[in-house]
């Protein structure tokens, strides 16, 4: 225990640590990142689908890893036994940090991570799937994450927080058997523990085969401590009705809360006491608390920042589009989660995950801005022009992707069965979602390798952004042979799904081992077909669109690309062309 001598020079090295940022983040911090525009820091889209809103009854849950720059590999976790009185330490492990791939594997070098604690570990943990995040363990628990930002007054870069949010997600995955257990265990750790360190406010969907919640969690300022003995994080959790739909782009999604309805939410013990502290709210306005209004606040709406923060309306828009949400009503007015207007297959969950505002004034690719080819990825951050900002549209299906996550889980069938990860490498225009079953036991050896700046032919990622890459240029013309391709494997995928549950259901029900033996075999050839497929699109679309012409590789011959005429009218106006002179006969 430290002494009260030691207590006063903590609290003054935390607060220099508050003035000066003893330990900053190596990313660009925010409090309600970008309320009121674009924003270079929005990252992620998390699509939730309860299980009665589902077209198969399924709960559903999406991750679109936005980053750009972050590490892309995947690995696979298995279980684990633990001696009594084992213990666990705890790293840090900062989401937006890549490593070259001369280092190793990202969760290989832990010891220089190491954040100095332990905590008792338990006797059993179970396998999963992990990412940047834990996405899916043995009991069908799965998360998707959205960064969130809060009130720059709540920030915590310091050392003192031992958790963050990549930490809290894989702990969560050794260790719960539901949602809720894996809300309260991430809750629970933060709260002793502290949160923060690299991370700011931060939402992660949470669902097993029944249900799926929305936890949202938040730093508590620069000077706690343990020895403080308050509270080292702040959290809330909302559950999705089974029969709605919701989704969090980058803000804080939980409004007023209702902590005598457990079976709809959850929070820390300081939810409401901590905003009182802060000034944050009043009892004495006589005006319920409201979890985003107190700390995490979004002003925007879609059309009052053109677009840049039109993901939340877009999302209600597609799947309620008779409702009519009108884009000009604040992102903070829209309701927490809705019953689409139809039921959503996986099917449609992909196609809102590459979703570009096609036929809104949002649509990325009018006019001028997409080009000759309607390039929807054209500016995606906005811009600078004469000292004056202008937003442009942060579509839902940007084109900056570490991967995107679909996790399916299914109470019908036992869980290496019921649960699946759909995995698709790099942005969605281009890249083919595959499956991987709760069972499997290995994920692909290219999964597990590359990143950004070196070209590596072993890694998987590196055939998407090589197929990516030659879309780009005539986008219009190249997205088809994509969209081809996709059909082939991706729906391919999809339709064979039933066959192979019920294929691998015989064998579980002779040896649960065979199962997952045969899963993973599935899977694993799946993965490397459709990674030979991508670089072998690759390089027919090089040769295809080759120097901006168009080859016909069966015919062995080439015609001219088509522009439209609203580009060649534009071209003649603005370079003030003249027409040739009529030749006389």
């Amino acid at each position: 225990m430290r002494t009260p001598r030691r207590r006063w020079k903590f609290a003054a090295v935390a607060a220099m640590a508050a003035l000066f940022s003893a330990q900053p983040s190596s990313r660009p911090r925010s409090s309600a990142p970008c309320p009121a525009g674009s924003c270079e820091t929005d990252h992620c889209t998390v699509v939730m689908v309860g299980k009665k809103a589902s077209a198969d009854g399924s709960v559903i849950s999406t991750h679109t890893s936005d980053c750009g720059v972050c590490d892309w590999t995947w690995r696979y976790v298995p279980p684990a036994d633990h001696q009594p009185g084992e213990m666990r330490r705890i790293y840090y492990f900062d989401q937006f940090a890549t490593d070259p791939p001369k280092k190793g594997l990202r969760y290989d070098a832990l010891e220089p991570k190491y954040a100095g604690l332990e905590i008792p570990q338990v006797a059993h943990t179970y396998g999963y799937l992990h990412g940047m995040f834990g996405y899916m363990n043995d009991n069908q628990v799965a998360l998707g994450e959205s960064t969130i930002g809060c009130r720059e007054q709540m920030e915590n870069s310091t050392t003192a927080p031992k958790m963050d949010i990549t930490t809290l997600t894989m702990i969560a995955m050794e260790r719960a058997k539901t949602a809720r257990e894996a809300i309260q265990i991430m809750g629970d750790l933060a709260v002793k523990y502290g949160y923060g360190h690299t991370d700011s406010g931060e939402m992660l969907s949470v669902s097993d085969p029944n249900e799926i919640w929305v936890f949202e969690i938040m730093p508590v300022g620069p000077l706690w401590a343990p020895e403080t003995g308050e509270p080292g994080a702040v959290w809330a959790a909302q559950r999705v009705p089974d029969d709605h739909v919701s989704v969090c782009p980058n803000e804080s999604r939980i409004g007023e809360i209702d902590l005598n309805d457990k079976d709809y939410f959850l929070a820390s013990p300081n939810v409401v006491s901590f905003a009182v502290k802060q000034k944050l709210y009043d009892p004495a306005s006589g005006k319920p608390f409201n979890w985003k209004r107190a700390y995490s606040p979004v002003t925007a709406s879609a059309a009052s920042s053109n677009g840049s923060r039109v993901r939340l309306w877009r999302f209600f828009d597609l799947v309620a589009p008779a409702r009519k949400f009108s884009a000009s009503t604040p992102n903070m007015d829209l309701p927490f989660s809705i019953a689409p207007e139809k039921k959503l297959s996986m099917a449609d969950v992909m196609t809102i995950l590459r979703d570009k505002n096609e036929g809104t004034p949002y649509y990325p690719a009018r006019g001028l801005q997409g080009g000759p080819f309607e390039n929807p990825n054209m500016l995606p951050y906005g811009f600078t022009l004469d000292g004056r900002k202008y937003d442009t549209s942060r579509v839902i299906g940007v084109n900056r992707a570490e991967y995107v996550a679909v996790t399916q889980a299914r109470d019908w069938l036992p869980n290496p069965i019921g649960g699946i990860v759909w995995i698709g490498l790099g942005s969605q225009d281009t890249h083919c979602l595959m499956p991987f079953y709760a069972g499997v036991t290995s994920i692909p050896a290219s999964f597990e390798i590359g990143d950004h700046w070196e070209f590596d032919r072993r890694s998987a990622r590196w055939a998407f952004d090589y197929v990516d890459f030659h879309t780009q240029v005539v986008y219009s013309a190249a997205i088809k042979d994509v969209r081809k391709a996709q059909e082939t494997w991706e729906k391919g995928a999809m339709d064979r799904t039933p066959e192979i549950d019920a294929q691998a259901l015989r064998l579980h029900e002779k040896s649960p081992e065979q199962a997952r033996r045969f899963l993973t075999d599935y899977c694993l050839n799946n993965a490397n077909l459709v990674v030979n497929a991508w670089w072998n699109l690759g390089d027919e679309l090089m040769v295809k669109y080759m120097h901006l012409w168009q080859y016909d590789i069966q015919r062995r011959s080439r015609k001219p690309l088509e522009y439209p005429e609203w580009w060649l009218r534009e071209l003649v106006r603005y370079n003030q062309l003249q027409p040739q002179a009529d030749v006389k006969k």
